[in-house]
């Protein structure tokens, strides 16, 4: 395929393309959300909620770690390639789940899982980012994760409507092995590698003949550490994913103890998800127009108090609002710090930055899933819902102090590596 140049409309087919590889990267996800946990107490008699959701704390630990392998070699090694190696790590976790003698097998099949979310859902934004170019990052973000958390939505409606009709295994792993297949058509016969587009959008930059792909101890160093901005957008990312688990695993047991019905529990779970998968796409060309900054830290403020009002619900209305404010503050916040590490990259490193970000952000899954089960055991479950408020509190003042305008046409100051470029470059090549 003949690079056009950068930009949605002039690449419309390819990010259509991948747009649809997202929603079914999310659809696996979906599906493993509904179905996998009812195996933990119904097909292995796992009454541990602290080893009951070890399966989620096993997914996010090999997730978190192939966000950085899979974004530094990408830089390397091109994206599409990686995408449909990803794919093939859906085949082992379905079987693993399928043919399952203990709830070992489980949660090894969900490191599997992690492989493949890792690399897939990786790529397939990063390939977005480099087809749009800096003018439209926002609005491809945006989409791309619209699409995956409305294939997380149809995944788990899926699951549902499978697992009521045939029961929890085998029916929905024969479901994500057909996803497999559909996803390796797409992978292999119509995405196409977009490396090309990223090295266009290097060569319009001033000096790009000095920017060296650094090494990934730098580049995991810059993010993490030096540069204080880069470093809370990363604890931002963690903090949401920590969050995430409360409402996807923690807060609907508080609820039920509470004696909320499922129904309710259901409503409110459905809205945070649609409110966020739906209003990503919204939320990022918002942010190309007026800037990350304010979305972000103002979105961050609204997940810690739609957190905190959960925990302190007196009624099934404002637990309703409350979940939809929370969705709200996904929407605003998700996006838009993939979008502010796009910015703050330099195109030829932009795929082991992303990684750097993905790896803190989905550490929170691995972290979160121990720390809030051991603080349910000992302080109680609403104990840990108010601990996951006041840290998106405090990740809100973080950013509002730390984090400066990232968005292209609106940044008024150099990047931190534009000003110590011994922080990323080789040291033989540093002046």
């Amino acid at each position: 395929m003949i690079n056009k140049g950068l930009g949605v409309r002039k690449n419309l087919s390819q990010f259509l393309i991948y747009s649809v590889i997202t929603f079914l990267i999310g659809s696996v996800m979906g599906i493993e959300r509904v179905a996998v946990p009812p195996l933990a107490k119904d097909g292995f008699h796992i009454t541990s909620i602290v080893y009951a959701v070890s399966f989620l704390s096993a997914f996010g630990a090999v997730k978190a770690v192939m966000n950085l392998v899979s974004g530094r070699l990408s830089d390397h090694h091109g994206r599409r390639s990686l995408l449909i190696l990803g794919w093939l790590f859906a085949v082992p976790f379905a079987l693993l789940v399928i043919f399952a003698k203990s709830w070992l097998w489980v949660v090894l099949a969900n490191l599997f899982l992690g492989v493949n979310q890792g690399l897939t859902w990786s790529m397939s934004v990063t390939a977005k980012i480099d087809l749009v170019g800096p003018k439209g990052r926002g609005f491809a973000v945006g989409i791309d994760e619209s699409a995956g958390y409305l294939g997380v939505g149809a995944g788990s409606f899926l699951a549902g409507v499978v697992v009521t009709r045939f029961g929890l295994r085998p029916a929905p792993y024969v479901v994500i092995l057909g996803i497999f297949l559909a996803s390796m058509v797409l992978s292999t016969f119509f995405a196409r590698e977009t490396k090309t587009w990223a090295t266009m959008e290097a060569s319009q930059l001033n000096g790009v003949d000095e920017v060296y792909p650094p090494k990934l101890s730098k580049l995991a160093s810059y993010m993490s550490f030096r540069d204080r901005e880069m470093a809370a957008i990363c604890n931002a990312g963690f903090i949401n994913k920590f969050i995430d688990t409360l409402m996807i695993a923690f807060i609907p047991i508080y609820l039920i103890r509470s004696h909320v019905t499922i129904f309710h529990i259901a409503l409110a779970v459905s809205l945070y998800a649609w409110i966020w998968g739906l209003g990503q796409a919204f939320t990022g060309h918002l942010a190309d127009k007026i800037g990350r900054k304010t979305p972000i830290v103002f979105g961050t403020f609204l997940i810690s108090l739609s957190i905190g009002s959960i925990a302190a619900f007196r009624s099934y209305q404002s637990l309703i609002v409350s979940s939809s404010i929370m969705g709200l503050g996904m929407a605003l916040v998700y996006p838009n710090l993939i979008s502010a590490v796009g910015d703050v990259a330099h195109p030829t490193w932009r795929g082991g930055a992303l990684g750097v970000f993905r790896l803190w952000r989905d550490g929170g899954y691995a972290v979160a899933p121990l720390a809030l089960g051991a603080i349910s055991a000992l302080l109680g479950d609403k104990a840990s819902i108010y601990i996951g408020a006041v840290l998106a509190f405090l990740s809100a003042v973080t950013l509002f102090f730390l984090y400066h305008e990232t968005e292209p046409s609106k940044r008024r100051l150099p990047f931190m590596w534009q000003v110590h470029p011994e922080w990323v470059k080789p040291r033989s090549r540093a002046t």
